[in-house]
């Protein structure tokens, strides 16, 4: 977004009805007012589309016109409140948007890990249950009153395309598998539909799937998304940026798309009908609303310069296929638009109906909530103490052990006489939350939760804050050399990353490396260095510094963030989350920021970005994490070493050309001509078995990637293909089975975006075992 609006405690305390109660939830066709029977649209038992269809029927051009904007003023002669469409939910109800009030009868909602940390556990019932836990707070919070809008902008499911990127936190990561994956289950959950998929119409709550599309530069080096024209070639649209929202449509179901501020390849996003209508609407078969990011439309005259006036913007997002504008131009200039023959009524009609179908889908035109469907969660469902567990449970899941030298973690809790905690992070239970945050049910700091296992534990600030321009690093050079053990709890904050800001260096800011290493080195045994942040930082100093013992990775873990690490430092928890974004060394930043290529071009030195392409020097892998146990695993024989398609060749009586013209020889089948049906007979099961032959019970994820057996020519160096996460106790084993599809899974994207199957031979890989399968054209 490009505002915040956090409200302050005492603007709230003020704003609502005194004694902690809150005033009722707005809602229409309340059954008390007798014009209610006479209205088509407050008829439950007639279709939604029908319904939202004669509501529309029934508006005046000006009333029309003051519904396409985020804030929808009431209509009384219709008994319509006022609706306020932007709220936020992105790891737990937020108190950004204009939708959420906090400090009535609810003054917190459980606060989950930021989503770059919860997609570090590569566990998708577990996304799903968040999911699922956040929605039903804010239906909790709409019938107690304190949410005026349950449509909520959430999840982000932009690639981490470059570790600068100070939204990259909100995302689950650089792989597009994953992050489509992740919005599956976070959104399924969240509206209230199965774990399998499977809606019967009604929202729990509607999710938002942003920023559509290509996405993720705010403010770098004054190039400012407002005004950034994304050149992405259709190969990188295909493989990385576009899976994710298509995924979102096709198959979680998301009743709501956000387009994106910048433009791409010349067009802005929310100008853009091939984006909006096209593809998403037409070849994907979306049927919900589309938002414009705040401003977004006004920036398609004033930053883009793509149209002549404010009217011209207007009409273009609205042919385009936008439906609701976040800001005030569409309630500024549409009227005038029309009257200038730009745009004609009936697409404003269109806007709306879907705009009302959705209200009413969320059970709005309904009349009192409380006999809704949904009518039954309250108070006692925000902050229930199920969830808070479930917070603490993701927390532990996603923290990730990227050091531990000597199985230095975990600290015995008998034998840690004396502790020292270092850090600017370890007292400050806010920056545990990370951005897109609401008041939390609880939230303890890291010192606090240590202090819980080692009564003699003193704490040296040593850094102000992360900036870090001067530390006090004597005071906590003394206090190493005083206790028993140091844990250094350093990293970034919001001040460094975060929406509309960018970071310009991969390093530890300030003079955090040098009091790191002064401690380490004044310590009477190894540290251990916490990382409080969202994106990576180069901390290979610390690797390979044998004074640092361990290194954990946090990432803004939630209100349960302090003891999620305490327990997880004293082993009362085992951790085994894995990097969702690859660590890049401090000189990546040579590499424009701008350059939006996936793909690496050796020719001129460009890298290419995320593991699946980048070619040099990482501090950490994608994927990469250990355990306080060690797992062994092994292919399974019924895994098939063959997959035939020649059987389908004969019917497209030629084989499609791969890559480029240097490729010719290797035939390659296009999967638009293979065909769904096709498709679905090709899939096949690839069983890997585990074992946990350590000494500690554990849960960690399985990553199993796919490698083509030729490099080069905008393939993949690897590509996930599947993932699944599971719980060993000591000497157990477990089978797991991946179902794969050819035509998703092992499929090669071509210059013009077009999927293509090749010939030849595919590795399966977990860990250090691989499987080979030779694919037969």
């Amino acid at each position: 977004m490009k505002l915040h609006f956090y409200f302050l405690a005492a603007f709230l305390l003020l704003s609502l009805p005194r004694g902690g109660d809150s005033a009722p939830p707005p809602f229409s066709c309340d059954s008390a007012d007798p014009k209610t029977k006479s209205f088509k649209f407050c008829q439950k038992s007639l279709p939604i589309a029908q319904r939202a269809r004669d509501l529309v029927s029934r508006l005046t051009l000006d009333e029309k016109i003051s519904q396409l904007v985020d804030s929808s003023a009431a209509i009384p002669r219709l008994g319509i409140p006022a609706y306020q469409w932007w709220s936020e939910a992105l790891h737990g109800v937020s108190g950004y948007g204009r939708g959420v009030t906090y400090g009535g009868a609810i003054s917190g909602a459980t606060s989950f890990p930021q989503v770059i940390l919860a997609a570090s556990t590569f566990d998708s019932r577990l996304w799903y249950r968040i999911g699922q836990a956040i929605g039903r707070e804010a239906r909790g919070m709409y019938n107690e009153g304190q949410v005026q809008g349950m449509t909520f902008w959430t999840p982000n499911i932009n690639i981490f395309r470059d570790p600068r990127w100070g939204r990259g936190q909100e995302t689950p990561g650089e792989d597009p598998t994953v992050v489509a994956k992740y919005a599956v289950a976070h959104v399924r959950g969240f509206q209230g539909d199965k774990y399998e998929g499977g809606q019967n119409g009604h929202l729990l709550a509607s999710a938002c799937c942003k920023h559509f599309t290509a996405y993720d530069l705010d403010n770098w080096k004054s190039v400012d998304r407002m005004e950034f024209d994304a050149k992405v070639t259709q190969q990188d649209l295909a493989d990385t940026y576009q899976p994710p929202f298509k995924s979102c449509v096709q198959e979680a179901k998301a009743s709501g798309i956000m387009c994106a501020y910048n433009s791409v390849n010349g067009v802005p996003n929310c100008a853009d009908r091939n984006l909006l209508t096209e593809t998403a609407r037409g070849q994907w078969g979306f049927h919900g609303y589309i938002v414009s990011d705040c401003d977004a439309v006004s920036t398609i005259y004033e930053k883009h310069k793509y149209v002549r006036t404010p009217e011209d913007a207007v009409a273009l997002a609205l042919k385009a296929g936008m439906d609701v504008n976040c800001g005030l131009y569409l309630k500024k200039y549409t009227k005038s638009a029309i009257q200038q023959k730009k745009v004609v009524e009936s697409q404003v009609n269109r806007a709306l109906n879907n705009l009302f179908e959705i209200r009413m889908r969320l059970g709005l035109f309904e009349g009192t909530p409380s006999r809704s469907l949904y009518g039954n969660i309250g108070r006692a469902d925000v902050c229930s103490q199920a969830h808070q567990d479930l917070a603490l449970e993701a927390a532990r899941n996603g923290i990730v052990l990227l050091k531990n030298n000597a199985n230095l973690l975990p600290l015995s809790k008998l034998k840690t006489g004396s502790l020292a905690v270092v850090g600017h992070n370890a007292a400050n239970a806010y920056v545990l939350r990370g951005d897109y945050d609401g008041p939390p049910c609880q939230n303890v700091d890291v010192v606090t939760a240590l202090k819980g296992y080692v009564h003699n534990t003193l704490f040296v600030q040593g850094c102000s804050n992360a900036e870090c321009a001067s530390a006090s690093t004597s005071s906590a050079v003394a206090a190493a050399k005083e206790m028993d053990y140091v844990v250094l709890v350093m990293g970034l904050d919001q001040n460094q990353e975060k929406e509309d800001h960018d970071r310009v260096e991969l390093g530890l800011p300030g003079q955090q490396q040098s009091l790191i290493t002064a401690v380490a080195a004044a310590a009477k045994k190894p540290v251990v260095l916490v990382l409080i942040c969202g994106g990576p930082v180069d901390v290979g100093f610390a690797k390979n510094d044998p004074k640092i013992g361990s290194i954990l990775w946090a990432g803004y873990p939630g209100e349960a963030g302090g003891v999620a690490l305490s327990q997880i430092i004293f082993g009362e928890h085992n951790p085994g989350g894995k990097l969702p974004m690859t660590w890049y060394p401090k000189n990546f930043v040579n590499i424009p920021m701008t350059d939006m290529r996936m793909r690496s071009d050796l020719k001129s030195g460009y890298p290419g970005r995320t593991y699946r392409f980048y070619k040099g020097p990482k501090v950490f892998e994608f994927g990469y994490g250990l355990s306080y146990t060690t797992y062994s695993y092994e292919f399974k024989q019924s895994t098939p070493n063959t997959i035939k398609l020649n059987h389908l060749t004969g019917a497209f009586h030629a084989m499609d050309e791969s890559l480029s013209s240097n490729s010719s020889s290797i035939r390659a089948l296009s999967v638009s001509k293979i065909g769904a049906d096709n498709c679905e007979m090709l899939k096949f099961s690839a069983r890997v078995g585990v074992e946990n032959i350590g000494s500690m019970a554990g849960r960690h994820a399985v990553l199993l990637f796919a490698r083509h057996e030729r490099t080069g020519e905008g393939r993949p160096i690897k590509q996930l293909v599947g993932f699944e996460s599971v719980s060993l106790n000591p000497r157990q084993r477990d089978e797991i089975e991946f179902v794969l599809n050819p035509c998703e899974h092992l499929t090669t994207a071509k210059i013009d975006g077009s999927m293509v199957i090749e010939e030849g031979y595919r590795y399966l890989v977990v860990e250090d075992k691989e499987f080979s399968i030779n694919i037969v054209l």
